[in-house]
């Protein structure tokens, strides 16, 4: 399945934003009826020591999975192959609704699955919905010492100040896009590692990679999705896999396939990291993509393999719904999908020093969600800047004045979203190849595209009932 969404044009004014994107593909496996009204009720746990917790009393394991009816963790030498060395049992704590175990031994080095018994049957084994480092593949998680993965000088580093969000000026950019043509003069190419190195050039002698970028004037990069994701194998990157990374599979761990050594789970955390450091050594601000709106697979994915049911949202007859247009939705409505979309963007903030975050089809979350999402996050840097699509692929259980849409930007203070009908307006339609638009001739686009220009804010030059979509300003200019 493959998903169209955005176009050609790349712009940033004020708060009205447009970039270029293209196809996606997003894999999924046919829904089971696992409707339950009774999720609002389930307990919620708002610990710092969820699934992982590596300290002086050896390494403890707890996984939130209320309605589980046995749970085992599996330890593993290898983060891809082999079996457990062991199988440890878990305890229930029902007033949580987590599952723990521990052993008194810092297991750094290992690899770790859960194994969640629901309804009968013991599902697949699972990394968890927490895994922040992964073998190769992420099918299991590695415990790791993450102090061992900052690069040299990480701790004085930061980003660049923003003092008004209008000066931002976004580059959007994939890793393997920017480097890998054999004339980019880069060594790491379609890594991390290739906006690390400086002075390259193309055969011509034009300035590439981060020195490229740095000549564009441009003040943030807004990277493609760059979490560990679905569709490209890890063992086999010599076929040239690509993929834009729409597809994900453990939110909170950096894609291996953008890591020279996929298989040491340290590896891309601090390659990743230190791509991070060069870009604000460079003056530059990263933006991380963010795609908490679908996961790649249905009944497969780690949500519903440690909860099933209650990360995507269904329709009343169990079949999941798909605003996505990727087969399924999360949802943020829920007290512990919310807590765990905003600690993820907190994790990146804090331990990766993300100057940004660009929400993939935004308005599938709910407004009370992402206006929490910004506000946990000026805690950390006021300068982090928030913005996404403000619309679905599809139709949606939430109800349309609690969703995070372009028309609802008015209940979302600190967050942005790209404005879809001035790349409309001036190019065409994104859905007809054919179809004109004020660049290209075609008349009655005048109103519109200075909507677009003025941000969707109240100006007495604009008359928004000539628009095409915006028929009043989203804010007050």
């Amino acid at each position: 399945m493959k998903r169209s969404s955005k176009n050609l044009i790349s712009m940033t004014v004020a708060a009205s934003m447009i970039f270029p994107a293209g196809n996606l593909t997003c894999g999924f496996v046919s829904a089971q009826s696992r409707y339950d009204s009774r999720f609002e009720n389930y307990p919620v746990y708002s610990g710092d020591d969820l699934e992982l917790t590596v300290d002086s009393s050896g390494t403890r394991f707890r996984l939130w999975s209320p309605k589980a009816q046995d749970v085992v963790v599996n330890l593993y030498d290898n983060g891809h192959t082999g079996v457990p060395y062991k199988t440890l049992p878990m305890k229930q704590d029902v007033s949580t609704g987590t599952w723990t175990a521990a052993v008194p031994e810092k297991l750094y080095g290992k690899f770790y699955t859960f194994k969640v018994k629901h309804g009968g049957k013991w599902l697949s084994e699972t990394p968890g919905v927490w895994a922040k480092a992964v073998g190769v593949n992420g099918k299991r998680a590695a415990i790791i010492d993450f102090s061992a993965t900052s690069p040299e000088g990480w701790q004085q580093d930061k980003g660049p100040e923003v003092r008004n969000f209008s000066d931002v000026i976004v580059y959007e950019m994939h890793h393997r896009d920017m480097s890998m043509h054999p004339s980019s003069g880069i060594a790491n190419k379609g890594k991390f590692l290739a906006l690390t190195e400086k002075g390259t050039t193309s055969p011509e002698g034009e300035k590439t990679g981060i020195d490229h970028l740095k000549e564009l004037g441009v003040t943030h990069v807004h990277i493609l999705p760059s979490y560990d994701y679905n569709s490209v194998d890890e063992t086999n990157l010599q076929n040239n896999t690509y993929n834009w990374g729409y597809d994900p599979q453990n939110y909170n761990a950096p894609e291996g396939s953008y890591s020279t050594n996929p298989s040491n789970p340290a590896a891309r955390i601090r390659e990743m990291k230190e791509m991070v450091k060069a870009l604000h050594d460079a003056g530059i601000g990263v933006i991380m993509d963010v795609v908490y709106n679908h996961t790649a697979e249905n009944d497969g994915s780690n949500f519903e393999l440690t909860a099933p049911g209650y990360y995507h949202r269904h329709w009343d007859d169990g079949r999941y719904s798909d605003a996505s247009g990727c087969g399924n939705e999360t949802a943020s409505d829920r007290r512990q999908m919310r807590d765990y979309i905003i600690n993820s963007v907190k994790f990146w903030a804090k331990e990766y020093h993300i100057d940004g975050f660009r929400f993939d089809l935004m308005a599938i979350h709910d407004t009370e969600t992402m206006n929490a999402v910004a506000s946990e996050l000026k805690k950390i840097n006021p300068s982090i800047f928030v913005y996404g699509e403000g619309w679905t692929a599809g139709d949606s259980p939430l109800a349309a004045e609690r969703r995070a849409l372009k028309e609802n930007v008015s209940a979302m203070k600190d967050i942005a979203v790209f404005s879809d009908d001035l790349r409309d307006a001036v190019k065409g339609h994104y859905t007809d190849a054919s179809d004109r638009g004020f660049a290209t001739g075609k008349p009655g686009l005048e109103e519109t595209v200075k909507i677009g220009i003025v941000a969707a804010t109240a100006h007495p030059q604009v008359d928004y009932s000539k628009g095409n979509n915006s028929r009043f300003p989203y804010a007050k200019s």
